[in-house]
């Protein structure tokens, strides 16, 4: 897709005809953006360039857990408030304070909370914090932004989509360089291919170095 030729700013007409999209808004029987994104208009999808991360059922997290109770833990999110991780099937996991975990977004209680399940902790590694209103463009479709970077690199990657980012390997610096530059770059085309080309010049540095 040609990113550049699909920017498209807040009440830009999107279709002559009513369409139930994420990002948009109905007048006179006709489809607007609400946001400054990129339109994607085979898979009807607005993405996003500017905004703070509003959270939807099944959308992956990475947090990190600020307090426990018992089976409640309490999970700092950053880019939204915070999420609960409650009892039932993780009685038996046990997870402390200052412990990265990734989750899965369960149900949406209030504008500050959100209910979590299906958590594991991400041992080692580090953090990194991005808009995620970039997070698309960095996971790419089906993945193969995010996919590549972590072949490459050599590293394991969870984006979260609220934003942070958990990295583990040898080369996450370099990692950590490509994923910034999607950020600053994510309405630019040919992304993929400069990633691809940037990422495997660096490792190349590294191989030399051997």
């Amino acid at each position: 897709m040609n990113f550049m030729k699909n920017i498209i700013l807040p009440g830009a007409l999107i279709s002559e005809t009513p369409i139930k999209m994420e990002n948009t808004y109905l007048d006179n029987g006709k489809t607007f953006s609400k946001v400054i994104g990129l339109y994607d208009p085979e898979k009807k999808q607005i993405i996003p360039l500017e905004g703070n991360w509003l959270p939807k059922v099944n959308d992956i997290v990475v947090g990190i857990v600020t307090s426990s109770k018992g089976s409640v833990y309490e999970v700092e999110l950053f880019f939204f408030g915070r999420g609960l991780l409650i009892g039932g099937k993780f009685e038996d996991i046990k997870f402390k304070t200052g412990d990265v975990i990734e989750a899965k977004v369960k149900d949406i209680e209030d504008n500050k909370t959100v209910i979590l399940w299906d958590a594991r902790a991400l041992r080692g590694g580090t953090l990194l914090s991005v808009k995620p209103t970039k997070v698309p463009r960095i996971v790419g479709r089906n993945n193969t932004m995010v996919e590549q970077i972590a072949r490459i690199t050599k590293s394991s990657i969870v984006v979260g989509t609220n934003g942070i980012i958990w990295l583990r390997g040898e080369f996450i610096g370099v990692a950590t360089t490509a994923i910034k530059k999607i950020e600053r770059e994510a309405h630019t085309e040919g992304l993929t291919d400069r990633i691809k080309n940037m990422l495997e010049n660096e490792m190349l540095k590294f191989d030399k170095q051997v």
